[in-house]
């Protein structure tokens, strides 16, 4: 008898452990983030449209890397953006493009269905919007809620530019 006693306490021991452990690995919803962009995935467009000739992710990334080369091949970028939200509300996708030659960035957004929250939506730049753009140097995407920024993801090379008035003097040696 005291060896069933044993393995009982045995197995609530594991029931308890195996219970606290996926209690805390669940997702938790957030109050303090309203909203989430989980991946962003930059794809130029050929003449046709297409970002890819195949379904493999190698020739994808091939084909990707021919287009960057050679901008006279593309008709426009697209942006893929995963995103999520816990709140309701009306939720728009804003990119912003730095490039060459201009100062300020290139913003296009697109609004949201309001039922929805959360899935993949692409962000287009084509036709003469994007025949006019130079050499594309960083992107950012946010999700917005009015003008709250509800999350935001960005290139590593975009970086917050101070005035031309906040940049201090080199030093002398």
């Amino acid at each position: 008898m005291p060896d069933f006693q044993n393995s009982l306490r045995f197995v609530k021991r594991f029931l308890l452990l195996a219970i606290g452990l996926l209690l805390g690995v669940m997702p938790r919803v957030d109050a303090a983030k309203p909203g989430k962009i989980s991946k962003v995935l930059p794809h130029w467009l050929d003449l046709r449209g297409r970002h890819t000739l195949s379904p493999s992710l190698l020739e994808r990334d091939a084909y990707q890397s021919k287009l960057r080369a050679d901008r006279g091949l593309c008709s426009g970028i697209r942006f893929d953006v995963k995103w999520s939200r816990n709140m309701g509300g009306d939720v728009k996708l804003q990119l912003e493009l730095r490039v060459t030659g201009d100062t300020k960035p290139i913003v296009v957004e697109q609004a949201m269905k309001p039922s929805r929250r959360g899935g993949w939506d692409s962000v287009t730049l084509d036709g003469d919007a994007f025949k006019g753009i130079g050499k594309l140097i960083a992107w950012r995407v946010r999700l917005l809620d009015g003008d709250a920024v509800l999350a935001e993801q960005r290139s590593f090379l975009w970086t917050k530019r101070k005035p031309a008035a906040a940049a201090k003097e080199p030093t002398v040696d």
